[in-house]
């Protein structure tokens, strides 16, 4: 029996670019496959410059391939009708400075043809969902770029798409919003969205993701489901709690009777991000700490200011 069809699926995609007439191209991306599955969370990791925005781009339509090709529910990125079924937010939000934050949304909604009472209904909820609901009359001039940043990531939701794709969404986020944009992010997978996300930043990422793409100088170079990617085989950890010292050795004696090696008991250590967290009252669970089941209650976290 045949799994899900891709959302997206690409073939040697590849995109070079010519910087001079007499100048060798510069290869952004050389030859990469990859297929995006409904309702998962998949991202593309890599440091400035791996390729990560030119993917994304390419697959917006954007831009073209030089060569190989990028279909997004089998059809090609231009389709309009597909573009109808995308939420994209680029790696910088190029927003209407003298416009306030409810007119700039009020804006993009009307490229979507919605009617007035669905206008003002979706822009007031996502005002209310990425925290800028009291800086709604403000003009955007005067917002932060973490302020800016929430304008373009409730714009990218505006229209209700079933794939969002996310380039450096935390970019310009403190602490505190760049977890509760990641809540976000697993909130749209448990509402069966598709997520595509892509950043350098990897603890933002390992969290939240499904699969990922390892991209490095415009070359692939892992891709694999996160729990495989990130487990090693060869290594078993314990968690033993009340253990005495003179227990610690003896469990090394036996261990190393059996073939193997106790290579380091220290204690455990919480993330920076708990600590964090943790000092400023924030007590959310971690995004992924539990699967949700078919009656948990599916709900979008608000983003505070």
């Amino acid at each position: 029996m045949s799994g899900p069809l891709p959302v997206v699926e690409a073939r040697g995609l590849s995109k070079s670019y010519r910087t001079g007439f007499w100048k060798e191209p510069i290869h952004a991306l050389v030859a990469l496959d990859f297929a995006v599955f409904p309702g998962e969370v998949f991202a593309f990791v890599g440091p400035n410059g791996s390729g990560k925005t030119t993917t994304l781009k390419l697959l917006m339509g954007l831009a073209r391939p030089s060569a190989g090709q990028i279909r997004l529910w089998g059809r090609s990125p231009t389709d309009v009708d597909v573009r109808a079924r995308v939420g994209f937010l680029p790696e910088e939000s190029y927003l209407p400075r003298f416009m306030t934050g409810r007119e700039a949304l009020d804006f993009y909604a009307r490229l979507y043809r919605m009617g007035k009472r669905l206008r003002a209904e979706r822009v007031e909820a996502l005002l209310s969902q990425v925290g800028l609901a009291d800086a709604a009359q403000r003009p955007i001039r005067e917002y932060s770029k973490g302020m800016a940043r929430r304008v373009g990531l409730a714009q990218a939701l505006l229209n209700d798409p079933e794939l969002v794709v996310l380039d450096e969404p935390t970019s310009g986020l403190d602490p505190l919003a760049t977890r509760e944009v990641k809540d976000l992010i697993v909130c749209l997978k448990q509402a069966g969205k598709t997520v595509i996300v892509s950043s350098h930043l990897l603890s933002d990422l390992e969290s939240i993701c499904d699969r990922l793409v390892i991209l490095a100088g415009g070359c692939l170079k892992r891709q694999g489901a996160v729990v495989d990617l990130l487990t090693e085989t060869h290594r078993t950890l314990l968690e033993i709690e009340g253990l005495a010292r003179a227990d610690l050795e003896a469990l090394k004696t036996f261990v190393a009777g059996r073939g193997g090696r106790l290579v380091d008991a220290p204690p455990p250590r919480k993330t920076l991000e708990a600590v964090f967290l943790e000092a400023i009252g924030h007590t959310g669970e971690t995004p992924n700490s539990q699967q949700p089941t078919a009656n948990t209650k599916r709900q979008t976290p608000n983003i505070n200011a």
